[in-house]
């Protein structure tokens, strides 16, 4: 298990932009383990593994329908866990998924199954700052960074006490509402980029509406890096191939290094 937040500081230390691709655990049904390790290879610096949820709250309408053509087939999240197990992507793996899921599971059993499928963070974006107490404090004991949700219509108060409870990054929200592709970049990404970067000196990584390698070279010219979801789905369910889908992840990573 690679600590997320020494990775992704020692990235940003040698003046790299962070890069994180999403995989929706179950899709593509047989190929989607593989995307793990092509990613990494393509350039990624961590990925976010989501686990499907039958109401994801936060996902919009590509990652709902890859989530459900997942579910349909029989993804379970021990199944997403015990495949990711088996990847060697040499980067952090972030687990991404609802509160319901760890709630229903135990907040111990939780955390440690993500160490022991590898992982090394949490993203419960339905579970409020207010109430992660109990499950932030048993994924520091167990080593999973609880990755923290920064809201653009958030007051500086508020971010402040999210940067301090966030572990392994702090996750900016780029715009107001689901997530999915954007023809361009909102400008509530760059204001919420600025904020975060003069409130907390961890990772300040910016998702939601980065949609290909111009908007996340932007975004990046304020952010440490980018979270990068629907744009990858979205090529696979209109037929493209794992293979496609790891080239765009490729040349996302050729537009951050441009900055």
């Amino acid at each position: 298990m690679i600590s997320l937040e020494e990775h992704l500081l020692e990235l940003r230390a040698s003046g790299r932009k962070l890069l994180l691709p999403y995989v929706t655990g179950g899709y593509p049904v047989d190929e989607w383990p593989r995307l793990i390790e092509g990613f990494a290879s393509a350039g990624a610096d961590a990925m976010e593994i989501g686990i499907p949820f039958s109401d994801p709250v936060m996902d919009g309408p590509t990652i709902q329908e890859a989530s459900s053509i997942a579910l349909a087939n029989g993804s379970n999240p021990q199944m997403v866990l015990d495949a990711v197990s088996g990847a060697d992507p040499g980067v952090p793996l972030v687990a991404m998924t609802y509160y319901n899921l760890c709630y229903r599971m135990g907040h111990k059993r939780f955390a440690s199954s993500l160490v022991k499928a590898g992982m090394s963070g949490a993203i419960l974006p339905d579970l409020p700052l207010e109430e992660a107490g109990e499950w932030a404090t048993e994924a520091d004991e167990a080593g999973i960074a609880t990755v923290m949700l920064a809201a653009p219509t958030a007051d500086d108060a508020r971010l402040e006490k999210v940067c301090e409870r966030a572990r392994g990054f702090v996750y900016g929200v780029g715009l107001v509402g689901i997530t999915g592709e954007r023809a361009e970049l909102s400008k509530s990404a760059l204001s919420i980029a600025k904020r975060l970067k003069n409130l907390t000196d961890k990772p300040v990584i910016i998702g939601i509406g980065i949609s290909n390698p111009e908007q996340a070279a932007e975004v990046c010219e304020v952010a440490d890096g980018v979270v990068v979801a629907s744009a990858i789905i979205r090529r696979m369910l209109d037929g493209g191939s794992t293979d496609e889908a790891i080239e765009f992840v490729a040349a996302l990573r050729a537009g951050l290094d441009s900055v």
